[in-house]
């Protein structure tokens, strides 16, 4: 019965839809009279209204959408969506502001007289008005009152035109800053933690352990990810498209003739090429930047782009009278003044220890002053002319409004789908499929492309990937990132913005189109670009790095980059590390046999030893590396016989334990009906047989179990715990071989720290004779601090601290000076002794500098603070590509 409330569900949904009812209403409405036909039928048929749901009842569902409403609106660490009235708020006053005529217009004259160049100019604009508005109906509106009528004035075709406006006019769907990139986080994120759970049960009900390694998790995304990553592949699609219309204009040459420009190419031309081009462009660069070098967040960076869409908007509503650029050029100018004041001096008032301090936190505020006089000069322009500001904020609130209406609405059906069950209906069906991960991935595109035909980008992101996206994700075999299928569902759903009969953008291009331009030419010009879009989507998903690459090397670069111990970085890290010993293995080891000559013998024996046996430890480094590697390359060669073996017992596990779950829910049932309707015994008899029928299954599927699986994953377990301990045995030797050389360096540095607190220790006697026990207390523990900030000072510190307490008064004790000048004098033997052999192996330190520098990036590489920019680099190109880890499922 849950299956056919699932259908009725999607019925009435498919319905709403289809009649033209609102989605923000559709969506909600369908769950409510769904979850109300379910609940009244099983109250009629068993007294139960819980009877015909598979998980909980009507009440689990009113507590979950109550969940989602507080996770969309109250929960402080959800603010993802914080970030969408920002750019919409950007791309709406942009739109007003009459950027993309000035654009349109500039560029045309500009590559007009190339052949296809009207045609590039337009996907050129419609590049830089997504990355700028990201407003689709605004960009093809204004292109296609603008662009359209120049295009069918010098012949261009009208099939050429039509597609390539539309199309630009999409790109701002999966260039950022993006709307669709923002809710794909959003949803995103809670799908990582639900495939978090689900490879954790299957690593869980494969290998026995309830803790699963942390480099085996999913990994999460977040706005600033997507955005990222979106980057490149917007890029690839902008250049397939330029790359298109060059190649037809020059092979059917009629089609996209050269438009000469009839004006000069001089200097004012010039100038307003780059007031048309450059102000964009700085807004991309301060968004986007801002972003990437990690000094604003996504919310952040889109309040940065609203105020510089309204100062753009200030001098563009003004042009042509005088004083237009004022507010402009103030606003400007503090923000130039604020950076340089900023690296210049200490912004903070706490910290003013003087009179530049004072003066710079001055300028600093000036700067903000005038900064705020621009901005708010620019507002009112914005307010003052046309009601610009006023109709700006109600189509954000609108905006806004929907976007959210619609993800409550679809947290409601989502609810609604999964409590019928329909979400394990989707999963059964994706993962009974023959083909593994890649046709499961190619169903679900094949699905979001088809619903594309008819539904929104909105509803897609909020519906779909919240069902699909956390059974993608779980699957160890291709491990893919969730910044990555979200980019690839982007480029996905930007086709419904293009598809006939229901493409938005061809609604708008036909609004504003002329009647000399066909219907049907229309949807004959978007075909060749609907399929570079999947041409795009082909190349994305099979070169991850294009969408992983940016938002690792952003991650590894950053101030919060992770320390290269992290679990995450070791394989990529050590393959760095196998490399550098291929290519400087013979420097390394000169480094380590010159560093086993030096003369140790001045150096107390603890430290000697220590240093001993790093350095010995630095040579085992080698021949630890190719034992783990000698690990690795044996369970890749045992993997073609075990994979095939393991991939169908898998399969098999999955069937038996879905045959479980179903044998459990029916016997239950069977047990309520006997309790609560024992006369219906045609229900029952019919429940009873299908416990006979899923039993019978069972019993087959235990039968197909290979009869050699258990020899040949015991075998196989021996290796992956070989390949284990080698690893951790490689990580053991070159922590321990570099740790000890750091010790050293730096007891040999503290030698001058030590000489300069000398003749202050050893004053503390006179403190402690005067009989000032409290005076003297402070003094010395004053000392401790500074002596525990040395390296290898720790017998000196210990001392002193015995003298301070020798001088507490306490209940039971009184202060004894002379104990405490034993100690004292304890400390000063231990400080003079330190001084004495510190100084004699002073002579060390150089070599010992030099040692530490040849193997810091390679056997000491672990032990660094952050990975060097080279290695991150290297480490990001490495954790691009998606990493087969199913061998440990």
């Amino acid at each position: 019965m849950e299956v056919l409330f699932v259908v009725i569900l999607v019925l009435l949904m498919a319905g709403a839809l289809a009649s033209g009812f609102p989605v923000a209403f559709a969506l909600p409405g369908s769950a409510i009279i769904s979850i109300l036909l379910a609940a009244a039928a099983g109250t009629i048929a068993t007294g139960n209204p819980d009877a015909f749901f598979a998980q909980g009842g009507p009440t689990n569902w009113l507590s979950a959408g109550v969940t989602n409403f507080r996770g969309i609106y109250w929960e402080v660490e959800r603010d993802t969506l914080i970030a969408i009235p920002l750019f919409v708020f950007m791309g709406i006053m942009l739109q007003r502001s009459k950027i993309a005529e000035d654009l349109l217009v500039s560029m045309a004259q500009l590559f007009g007289p190339i052949r296809g160049g009207l045609g590039i100019s337009v996907v050129f604009v419609g590049a830089l008005l997504a990355a700028t508005t990201g407003i689709l109906g605004a960009t093809v509106v204004a292109m296609g009152l603008i662009s359209l009528p120049a295009m069918m004035r010098n012949n261009y075709a009208n099939w050429l035109s039509t597609g390539t406006i539309a199309a630009s006019g999409t790109l701002g769907q999966i260039i950022p800053p993006s709307i669709v990139l923002i809710i794909l986080a959003d949803q995103l994120s809670n799908a990582v933690d639900q495939a978090s759970s689900l490879r954790t049960n299957l690593y869980k009900a494969a290998t026995g352990d309830f803790s699963m390694p942390s480099e085996f998790a999913v990994s999460s995304t977040s706005a600033g990810d997507m955005f990222m990553g979106a980057l490149i592949p917007g890029l690839v699609l902008v250049g397939l498209y330029m790359l298109f219309i060059f190649v037809v204009a020059f092979i059917r040459r009629d089609i996209a003739p050269p438009v000469p420009f009839e004006g000069s190419y001089d200097r004012r031309f010039a100038l307003r090429v780059t007031l048309a081009l450059v102000p964009p462009l700085t807004l991309i660069f301060v968004v986007l930047g801002s972003i990437i070098t990690g000094v604003a967040t996504v919310n952040q960076a889109g309040a940065i782009g609203a105020i510089g869409a309204t100062v753009m908007a200030g001098y563009r509503l003004y042009e042509g009278r005088r004083g237009a650029f004022w507010p402009a050029i103030l606003t400007g100018g503090a923000m130039v003044a604020i950076l340089v004041i900023t690296n210049v001096w200490d912004i903070n008032i706490r910290a003013i220890h003087g009179p530049s301090e004072q003066f710079g936190v001055t300028l600093a505020v000036i700067a903000t002053v005038v900064f705020l006089i621009g901005v708010t000069w620019s507002l009112k322009r914005t307010y003052q002319t046309n009601e610009t500001l006023q109709g700006v904020m109600m189509e954000t609130a609108k905006t806004t409004s929907l976007v959210f209406i619609i993800l409550l609405g679809a947290a409601m059906l989502t609810s609604a789908f999964r409590g019928f069950g329909g979400e394990e209906l989707v999963k059964e069906f994706l993962l009974g499929m023959p083909g593994g991960f890649w046709a499961q991935f190619i169903i679900v595109m094949a699905v979001i492309f088809i619903l594309g035909f008819f539904l929104d980008f909105i509803e897609i992101a909020v519906v779909v990937v919240p069902i699909v996206a956390p059974i993608l994700l779980a699957d160890p075999s291709a491990n893919i990132t969730a910044v990555w299928l979200g980019v690839m569902i982007g480029l996905n759903i930007q086709t419904s913005f293009l598809t006939p009969p229901f493409g938005f953008a061809l609604f708008y291009l036909r609004g504003v189109a002329p009647a000399a331009v066909k219907t049907l030419q229309m949807y004959k010009g978007v075909v060749p670009f609907i399929a570079l879009q999947l041409l795009a989507l082909v190349i994305v998903g099979l070169n991850p790095p294009l969408v992983n690459y940016l938002p690792t090397r952003i991650s590894l670069l950053g101030e919060t980059a992770p320390p290269p111990q992290n679990p995450r970085l070791q394989a990529c890290i050590e393959d760095y590390v196998h490399e550098a010993f291929l290519e400087r293995g013979d420097e390394i080891r000169a480094a380590i046999q010159s560093a086993q000559s030096w003369d140790l013998s001045g150096v107390p024996s603890g430290i000697a030893n220590n240093v001993t046996r790093a350095v010995a430890g630095a040579g085992n480094a080698f021949q630890a590396l190719e034992d783990a590697r000698a690990s690795t390359a044996a369970i890749d060669e045992a993997a073609g016989v075990y994979d095939p073996i393991r991939t169908e017992v898998r399969r098999i596990e999955a069937d038996l334990r879905r045959h479980e779950e179903e044998l459990k829910a029916v016997r239950q049932r069977v047990g309520q009906l006997q309790r609560q309707a024992p006369d219906e015994v045609a229900t029952i008899q019919r429940l009873q047989d299908r416990v006979d029928v899923l039993q019978a299954e069972k019993e087959v599927l235990e039968a197909e179990m290979p009869e050699t699986w258990d020899e040949v994953h015991a075998e196989f377990k021996k290796l992956l715990a070989v390949e284990k301990r080698a690893y951790l045995n490689y990580r053991r030797v070159v922590d321990s071989a570099y740790e000890p050389i750091q010790e050293f360096m730096r007891i040999l540095r503290g030698a001058d720290g030590l000489v300069a607190l000398e003749a202050e220790l050893k004053g503390l006697a006179d403190i402690i004779r005067s009989g000032d026990s409290e005076a003297a207390i402070e003094q010395i523990q004053a000392m401790e601090s500074r002596v525990g900030d040395i390296e290898g000072a720790g017998d000196i510190r210990s001392a002193l601290s015995k003298a301070r307490r020798e001088l507490r008064t306490t209940n039971t004790q009184q202060p004894d000076a002379n104990a405490a000048l034993q100690e004292h004098a304890k400390a000063v033997e231990d400080l003079e002794s330190e001084i004495a052999w510190r100084t004699r192996a002073g002579a060390l330190l150089p070599q010992v500098e030099a040692y530490e520098d040849a193997i810091d990036d390679t056997i000491g590489l672990r032990q660094q603070p952050r990975l060097p920019r080279e290695i991150a680099l290297h480490v990001a190109s490495c954790s691009s590509e998606h990493r087969n880890i199913s061998l440990n499922f």
